[in-house]
Parts: structure tokens; sequence; C-alpha cells
């Protein structure tokens, strides 16, 4: 019997012939750009976001590559503000970003979830859930893939409106005039190696 039931387990897991898993690498690079809203704007700075941790895969079907799938997770306390160069406000933004407006502890990861790719000589389109605060939002993305027998490299940009996922924008400076802008921008850099 526990043979029978290892064998049904491995059966359930097994991917379908013509699949390949790639792994999100440590090489990979998921940031998020921030603009300036508000009246002093010019007076305040962008801040660029990197997320120190991440996983998910890619399973990519050699014979159908419309089935293909992608499932990416970020911790949201991995992630940590490098710009601007000052560390006392990186410091101020890093925990305001943590608290304020993601609430790590309520809501400890985003998640990008493929839900159609479609497949061109110009490259890719998805369409995915993105899952922020538990607020979850279909994003288009275009992205540029190179698949190799052993590595998949794939590169994406698109944009958000951080109120789309019940997200107030961060205000600070004299009677929040100062304010991080509604939109924010992904900038995704996979490196995927393929599971063995």
């Amino acid at each position: 019997m526990p043979l029978l039931g290892a064998l049904f387990l491995l059966a359930l897991q097994a991917q379908p012939a013509d699949s390949v898993v790639y792994v999100l690498s440590p090489a990979s690079a998921l940031e998020v750009r921030t603009g300036n809203a508000g009246l002093l704007a010019f007076a305040g700075h962008e801040h660029l976001v990197r997320a120190r941790a991440f996983s998910g895969h890619i399973t990519y079907f050699r014979d159908r590559p419309a089935n293909s799938r992608i499932d990416i997770v970020i911790p949201t306390d991995s992630l940590e503000v490098l710009t601007p160069p000052d560390t006392a406000e990186i410091r101020k933004v890093t925990a305001a970003m943590r608290s304020d407006v993601l609430d790590v502890t309520a809501y400890p990861e985003i998640r990008l979830v493929s839900r159609s790719v479609t497949w061109s000589e110009s490259g890719v389109h998805i369409v995915a859930a993105l899952t922020i605060r538990n607020q979850t939002r279909d994003v288009p993305l275009d992205a540029r893939i190179d698949i190799r027998d052993d590595t998949l490299r794939a590169t994406t940009t698109f944009a958000i409106k951080q109120t789309d996922f019940g997200i107030t924008p961060y205000r600070g400076g004299p009677a929040g005039t100062v304010r991080v802008a509604d939109r924010v921008t992904f900038d995704i850099h996979v490196v995927a190696v393929r599971k063995p």
C-alpha cells in the first residue's frame, strides 16, 4: 500500500512529457520604480525598490506553447528601497512601505500568475493575475523570452495603479504635499534554470 501511494503521488506531480520546468535563479532581478505627485513633487525623490528574495517557476510546453505557465512569488518583507542615496530617508521610506503601504505582516507576498500566454514572432503577450494585499487584478504584459535547453531568460516592464489594489499611495512632507504617484512600474528580468 505505501508503494502504491507513493506511485500515485509521483503520477500526480509528474509533468507532461512535452513540458520543461524552469526555476527562478538568484540572478533574476525584480524592481519597482515609483514617481512623485503633489504640489511639491519636484522636491521629492523617485524611488527604486528591489526584491531581495523571490521564488517561482515557468513551465514551458514545447509542443503547446500557449499552455505554458508562469508563477512568481515575492515576499513583501524582502522589498528594500535603494534610492535616493540617503540612509535616513531610505529607512523612513522602507518602513512606511512595509507598514503603511504593503502591511507585510497581514499580506506576506505578492504573486504573479499567468492566465493566458500568446506567442508571436515578436515575443509573448501574457495576461497575468497580479495579487497585492489580497487584491487580484489582471494585468497585460509583453515579454521578450529566450529559451535554451538549460536556461530561460525573460524581460518585461508593466505599470499598475496602487489604488487598483486598495493601496493609498504614500504621502509625506508638509501637509502631505509630497507624495508617491499612484502609478508604479515593474521591471522584471527573469533568469530561470531547468529543473532536473
